[in-house]
């Protein structure tokens, strides 16, 4: 089944995006990579209250696609990226409106484990899985929920990626798959189909959708 992008709110109040006016200000791109082990960013203390900054974690498989979709979401141009993230890619976006800091973690196995430590302070995660990879699923849905059963309230944005490759799972297989109807009631909770045209070409429509969700959670969680 095609999915069409458009966001599917699986719970909480439904939220009004807000445009993100006069386009991108600034994407700033930091990367980490090389054989040698991975170099992060310090992890947040831990928040009191309502976290301060506008970070948005974004985390998944190596291999979803993280990176690709992390261009499409801060630029208005496709740019694939095969190699996978080693370490990790901080993106700064600013409008006229708003500023916001996606961190993209790698998603092998070996960094797996840093992932819960930078989730203090985030406003919204986004966790990408690649609707394809059916023998991987029952991972990524073990890793997302272990990801949020400490944080009843933290918004979660699921994007299925790569819904445009044959035996791609469609959005019901993959909230069945991840069982999301089991990490709660109470956040604000989006599955959404997403898939990265070739390379150069503008970011679709439904792309620009998802961005535009994005920038309404974090005005709203800050």
């Amino acid at each position: 089944m095609a999915s069409s992008g458009r966001p599917l709110a699986l719970a909480g109040a439904a939220v009004a995006a807000a445009a993100l006016a006069g386009g991108l200000a600034l994407a700033v791109w930091r990367r980490s990579r090389g054989p040698a082990a991975p170099s992060l960013p310090p992890a947040p203390a831990p928040a009191q209250g309502k976290p301060q900054s506008k970070q948005i974690l974004v985390l998944g498989l190596d291999g979803a696609g993280k990176t690709s979709i992390l261009h499409s979401l801060t630029a208005n141009q496709v740019k694939h990226s095969t190699a996978p993230t080693e370490g990790f890619n901080a993106v700064c976006v600013s409008t006229e409106d708003s500023k916001m800091d996606f961190l993209e973690i790698g998603g092998s196995e070996a960094l797996r484990s840093y992932w819960k430590m930078y989730l203090s302070r985030v406003l919204l995660l986004i966790y990408v899985v690649d609707s394809a990879d059916h023998q991987r699923l029952p991972v990524a849905k073990e890793l997302l929920h272990q990801l949020v059963q400490d944080n009843s309230t933290l918004p979660v944005m699921i994007l299925a990626n790569k819904q445009d490759l044959e035996g791609a799972y469609c959005i019901s297989d993959i909230h069945e798959a991840l069982a999301l109807a089991d990490i709660g009631a109470e956040r604000k909770l989006f599955l959404i189909g997403t898939h990265v045209a070739e390379d150069g070409a503008e970011i679709s429509s439904g792309m620009k959708d998802t961005r535009e969700l994005i920038a309404g959670l974090v005005s709203e969680a800050i």
